[in-house]
């Protein structure tokens, strides 16, 4: 097996000149969405979202991002799992996505606020009829005693609401606004592009930052 201190990797795909990105963030950001999408990197759409409970110490899981407008960041998920419960406490976050093959990150931070219940329920309406059930099954972040608990569940929802369940209260969107941004082009010799975005007097400042 290797030493990972020997492991080393030159990123010179890219760079990020603050002269030529985009004075607003999210335009920014869909311009590198898109293209970690034309590129077909997988899971382009892929997150993490960082939390912090009520003991002070943050957390971390992947969720997948279902939106992002002028208003913010949107995903969906169960409001009574770890991350739900921790959002109630401490309602902020980080999300961060790393699209590997094109050497790039991009960190956002912000307050989390929950989607509308017409959007929630939009969005739920939209998934396979598998995923749907499934909101209804599991009893995220709970132990469970077997993987037999969430097919006995998922069967009891199939019987219950069968090919038209209702979206589960428990069910829904959160959007984080973004109140700064940062976008990582990896450059040679470990001299990265990092470029932060910070909200000003109600105007988006650009900065440099060191690597």
């Amino acid at each position: 097996m290797s030493k990972l201190a020997d492991l080393r990797k030159s990123y010179e795909l890219g760079e990020l000149d603050e002269a030529k990105a985009a004075n607003e963030p999210l335009k920014q950001f869909h311009l590198w969405l898109e293209q970690a999408l034309a590129a077909e990197v997988p899971e382009p759409n892929a997150m993490t979202v960082a939390t912090v409970g009520a003991d002070g110490r943050p957390s971390t899981r992947i969720v997948l991002i279902k939106g992002s407008d002028e208003r913010g960041i949107v995903w969906y998920t169960n409001y009574d799992s770890r991350k739900g419960r921790e959002l109630a406490l401490h309602p902020f976050a980080a999300l961060q996505f790393h699209w590997v093959e094109q050497e790039r990150v991009v960190r956002i931070e912000g307050r989390v606020e929950h989607t509308t219940a017409e959007e929630s329920d939009a969005y739920y309406q939209s998934r396979p009829l598998d995923s749907r059930l499934g909101a209804w099954a599991s009893p995220q972040s709970q132990v469970i005693s077997s993987r037999a608990v969430l097919v006995a569940n998922a069967a009891k929802a199939a019987a219950q609401h069968g090919l038209h369940p209702p979206r589960p209260p428990h069910w829904g969107g959160f959007r984080l606004v973004p109140e700064r941004w940062e976008f990582w082009q990896g450059r040679k010799s470990r001299l990265h592009d990092r470029l932060v975005y910070r909200q000003q007097d109600g105007v988006w400042v650009k900065e440099r930052l060191a690597p």
